[in-house]
């Protein structure tokens, strides 16, 4: 059982590097902040479209290991279309989970991003894993809005 997690782990981290849905510009973005993981180097810059309060579109541009980048598509796949409020609760339950601290519920409410959870056994990637949510979580905590 744990070769078919591992299998399906890598498909899905290989899926959102080969083919990251939201890597690319978003011109009409109204938030913007940039996440640096001075450890290793990855560097993203995301961008967010919100409006009354529910973030419309998202997309990220950056480099980095394989889980940062795979991390911010995951979490790009799952905010968008939702309120502020219930994407920042996500968010808690993603960093929780990184810490191995969620029920199952909460693990199948991040749907892919789930699968991330092995990552807490792996301290040096924790970093890489939480990049794209600790710069989500900044920017609403700081109201980075462009202006």
């Amino acid at each position: 059982m744990q070769n078919n997690a591992n299998t399906f782990y890598n498909e899905i981290l290989t899926e959102h590097n080969l083919h990251p849905y939201h890597k690319h510009a978003l011109p009409d973005a109204n938030f913007e902040l940039e996440g640096v993981n001075p450890n290793c180097g990855d560097d993203i810059v995301l961008r967010l479209k919100v409006e009354d309060d529910v973030i419309v579109d998202g997309a990220y541009e950056g480099d980095g290991c394989a889980i940062s980048q795979a991390s911010a598509d995951m979490m790009l796949d799952l905010i968008i279309g939702k309120k502020k409020e219930e994407a920042l609760r996500l968010s808690d339950i993603f960093s929780r989970m990184i810490k191995d601290k969620i029920t199952e519920e909460e693990r199948e409410e991040l749907e892919e991003a789930g699968i991330l959870q092995d990552i807490s056994h792996m301290p040096m990637r924790v970093k890489c894993a939480m990049l794209g949510w600790r710069t989500f979580r900044g920017m609403m905590e700081t109201d980075q809005q462009t202006e």
